[in-house]
Order: structure tokens, then sequence, then C-alpha cells
């Protein structure tokens, strides 16, 4: 595959502008303007992103030396998942302590290099904070436990006595996330049976109880001491499971499926969520330099989902709904004009997401008939990739924030084969729940040479914490870079383009035009120029008049005499 540009040499990626001053207009839509509302957001996983010390894993050190890689790629910022001290019980998401770092990933003297270099670099720091549950390792859990029936400390936990004769029964019928029920037994300390305690993930992670004063104060505190650090934002995991419904309802029948927040559920999306989250906002506007935070929400609908980004609540909200919608230009256009107008209202940008740490990436997934965010099939390759760079042109277009994880630049897909005994991801093990296959998308990145761990570490032939594939040596940042038909590249000029053109990013509308059935076309407008997008969800080339001239496509694209050929499974960026 190729791609047309209309200057052939790719110009070098600029470091990002200042941010604007908070509470000017943008010259589009007359909306409130920050860095975040069409900031390109780089997700890092940094266990699997660069490792510094050969251990295997990666970590902050290795994070911080390919800093540069990330501005070159033109990303505003860079979210960090969890990095702090940690069993890794859910890599990472069962925190022990949220102002340490782990010893695997380095120290706190490496976070703060971190952020310094990255600020230096132009690239904004935003880091994972996991405030639905803590690890059973964290400080209060195990005192509640040492402590036994009675405990302060287990007010800030939901312990439970059980249902039964001898309660021995779970105190309500949830079930976890991953599979099971939502409750695990204690022990007392004399060695009989106790309470239950609620994780609505694995066992190893107790829900908070946020009505209980303590667990704010403890947040609000962790909060100013990572912004203290130099922070830029923060990006809430599951956002919207802090608060549960009163006296913890039974849920009673239900698709499992629908755990994940796209039912109405007692355990999930309370209203009681946004006073917690209008206290936070209170904390990060009091921060010079435009710090936000960034909800991780699984809501039944968009409309909900923007709740959380009221004026006085969080800045942004992953569009779920737009994650897992199929390669169809009619679905596509309905979420796209859905999200949009569920934002307009709160003055709040619109984001887009393709991939992340959690569900299959989307060149795997648009490999395979539609079907969910968890795949296990390889699929037709080919196909998948084709559909991935038409799909990220198009996401790059849209009016609103961008978000992409680490790894889909280079058009990585899923690990689909890895064995069973390499496995760690904790829905795998669990007798039912998510299909356990997160692995897949988590696999360490290859980053040059022709031997394993490809760059990844410094030695080749060293470890890395889930095995990379073979064919994974092509597919490495050194092979890609400076190849015109590579994905790298594509991202590489498209990113740039999107800094460039005044009509990429921000604003709140789209402006359809006509289109044959499986097109997709749009117009977006700003006072220095135009832009159209063009997108061909089918199977088919189809041809149609040329709106202007060629700026990007993402596979070979030819306009001549005033018509072009859009090619099946492709996007098309249009200078108007």
């Amino acid at each position: 595959m190729t791609q047309n540009l209309a200057d052939a040499s790719r110009p070098a990626a600029a470091a990002p502008a200042p941010a604007a001053a908070l509470g000017t207009a943008d010259a589009n839509s007359g909306e409130p303007r920050g860095w975040w509302r069409d900031a390109v957001i780089y997700q890092v996983y940094p266990r699997s992103f660069a490792d510094s010390n050969g251990d295997g894993m990666g970590d902050l050190p290795g994070v911080r030396s390919r800093l540069p890689y990330l501005r070159d790629l033109g990303v505003d910022a860079v979210w960090l998942s969890p990095f702090y001290a940690s069993p890794q019980a859910d890599a990472g998401y069962d925190v022990a302590d949220y102002r340490a770092v782990d010893p695997m990933f380095g120290t706190l003297l490496d976070a703060d290099a971190l952020i310094r270099d990255a600020h230096a670099l132009g690239l904004r720091i935003i880091v994972d904070l996991v405030p639905n549950h803590s690890s059973d390792q964290h400080e209060w859990f195990q005192r509640a436990l040492r402590e036994g029936p009675g405990s302060a400390l287990r007010d800030r936990y939901h312990f439970r006595p059980g249902q039964g004769t001898d309660g021995e029964l779970p105190p309500n019928d949830w079930e976890s996330i991953f599979g099971g029920p939502a409750w695990t037994r204690t022990t007392n300390p004399d060695g009989t049976p106790g309470d239950w305690y609620l994780h609505l993930f694995a066992p190893e992670q107790p829900d908070f109880d946020w009505d209980h004063p303590a667990v704010g104060d403890e947040f609000r505190s962790i909060l100013r001491f990572w912004l203290d650090m130099g922070v830029d934002g923060f990006r809430v995991d599951v956002a919207h499971g802090l608060v549960k419904a009163p006296g913890l309802p039974d849920l009673g029948s239900h698709d499992q499926l629908k755990l994940l927040g796209n039912d109405v559920m007692p355990f999930f999306d309370q209203d009681g969520v946004h006073e917690i989250y209008r206290t936070w906002r209170r904390i990060l506007d009091e921060y010079p330099g435009e710090r936000i935070a960034v909800a991780e929400a699984w809501t039944p609908t968009v409309e909900r989902t923007a709740n959380y980004v009221r004026p006085d609540e969080l800045h942004q909200a992953f569009n779920f709904q737009y994650l897992g919608t199929s390669w169809d230009a009619a679905e596509l256009r309905t979420v796209i004009d859905t999200s949009l107008a569920a934002m307009r209202p709160v003055h709040a940008p619109a984001t887009w997401v393709l991939s992340n740490h959690d569900v299959t990436r989307h060149a795997t997934r648009f490999a395979n008939p539609p079907g969910g965010t968890q795949i296990r099939e390889r699929g037709d390759r080919e196909l998948g990739l084709r559909r991935a760079r038409a799909a990220t042109l198009l996401m790059l277009a849209l009016p609103g924030s961008a978000y992409l994880y680490q790894g889909e630049e280079l058009g990585l897909p899923d690990v689909t084969d890895l064995p069973d005994e390499v496995r760690q991801d904790p829905s795998f093990f669990r007798a039912s729940g998510q299909d356990g296959f997160r692995d897949g998308c988590r696999v360490p990145l290859p980053w040059s040479g022709e031997q394993a761990p490809y760059g990844f570490g410094p030695t080749a032939g060293g470890p890395s914490w889930l095995p990379q594939p073979a064919e994974w040596a092509g597919l490495s940042v050194e092979v890609q870079t400076g190849d015109p038909t590579s994905t790298l590249e594509l991202y590489r000029s498209a990113l740039t383009l999107r800094r460039e053109h005044p009509a990429l990013g921000a604003g709140t509308a789209v402006t359809w035009l006509d289109a044959p059935a499986d097109v997709l076309v749009f117009r977006r407008d700003s006072a220095a120029g135009s832009f159209v997008c063009t997108v061909n969800t089918g199977a088919e080339p189809v041809r149609m008049t040329a709106p202007g001239r060629i700026l990007l496509a993402s596979t070979e694209a030819v306009a001549v005499e005033g018509e072009t050929v859009l090619a099946a499974n492709s996007t098309i960026w249009w200078a108007v």
C-alpha cells in the first residue's frame, strides 16, 4: 500500500505549540479553548514500551529514552498506564501505594526525570489514577484484615456479612467483570470464617467505599502529590464505578457482557460520582498550565458519558461507543453524529479512540467479521491493516481529541496465539467473564533488529515478559522509518498535517456531503482554509468527483481530470 502526498517529502514534526490560554475561543466554533480539546494523546503501556535494563519488563527509564520518538511522531501528550507500587495481580491496576513507583519500573526520581524531559520536548504527561479499588496488599486493607471485625479500616471498603445459615453465601448476586463472584470471604484473625468483601474486578482488587470521607480525603491528597510532581493530568480508571447503589441491591438476571457498563447497573454510573469529580476539578483548576482529567467511563449511552465532562467536572471522557463501532459507513456516521451532539451542550470536546490495552487492536478487529472488542482469531491481516489505516485517517479528521495506543502506528496486530503458560491477564484465569485475551494487545513493541526482543530490551536474544512473533521483525520502527508506504510514516504524515491544517482537530461539527452507499464524505471549514475527508468502507472501489487536492491517502490514490477512484477500505484527505 502506498500514500500519495501533495509534497513527496514528509515535513519534520514540529514540537507541540503552547496551549491556548483557558477561556479564549476557538475561531472555528466559538467554544472555549484548551490544549486538550484537539490534542492527540499517545498511550504508553510501560511494561511493553521499552526495557532499559534487560530484565524483560519495560520501565520508566525506557520510556524516557524513547520520548524523542514520540515527539517526532507528532503527538501532544503521553498517557502512562500504572507504574505504581503493586503486586501486579492485574498489571499494576492493583495499587498498593499510590505515591511510590514499583521497583520493576524504576523510582520516583525516574518519574520526575521523565516528566521533566517530556516537558522539555514539548510533551505533556498524563498518568493513570485507580480510585475504584486498591490492591489487597494496600496498608488500609491489610490492617482491616489483621484487626478483624470492628476495625475502622473496614468502613473504607465494602465488607459485609454473608447470607445463609452461617454467612456462607455472598451478600448479593453481583459478578466480577473478570468472571465469577464479585465477593470473597475473609478469614478472621482467630481462623474462623469472616465477612465478605466486594471486588468488581479480581479478588486482589477490593473496591473502596467512597461513602467514607477518608477515601475522598486520600485521593485528593494523591491528586496533589502528582500535580506537585508536574503531571499534566490523570486518566481516571473505572471512573463510572466509584459509587454503588444504596443497599447494594441484587442485580438479577442480566447479560454478562453488559457488566462493562453497557446497561444500567447498581455498581456503575451512579449519579453520586459526579460530586466527587466536582471536588477534583476544583483541585485541578488551582494549578497552572491547564491540568486535566479524562474519564474511563463505560456508560449505557454517549449522553450519559457527557455527564462526566460538564463544565465543572472532568475535561474528557473516552468514547467507547466509537471504539466498538463496526467498519460500516452508516454505523460510523451515526456514532459520529451522536457523539458530537452529546458533547456540544456541555461544551466538551468529543474524543475518538480505536485501540487500547483492554481491547483487541483495531488492525485485528477489522480483520475479522464484526463481533465485539475481544477477538480470538488472526483474521485477514492484509484486510485488517488496510481498514485500520483508513480508520485512523477518519479518526484524525474528526473534531476533538484522538487517542493512540502504542504500536498502532506500526500497524501491529494482536498476537492471538500466545501459549497459555505465558498469559498473565487475570481474566484469562477466571471461569467466565471477559474473554481473557487482553495479553494479545500488550506484547512488547519491536523497535529494531532481526532477533527478539527487537530492540525492546538492550540485548539481542534477551527476554521480554510476553513473547514477540518472528514476523514483527518486519514491523519494527527501524524497518518502517523512511518507507513512504509504511504505516509509521502514514501516522507521522497525518499528525504533521493535522497540526498544520487549520480545519483539522478543533471545532465541534462536520458538514456531511452527498455520497454513494458505503462512502462517507464530510467537510470542515475554517477562516484559513477548508478540508474534505472521503472514506470508502466498502469492498469495491468507487469513482467520484475529486473535491480538491489530495493531501494524504491511506492507500494509493490518484486524482485525474477532476475525478478519483476511491479504493475499497480507504480514506483520502483533501485540501479544498
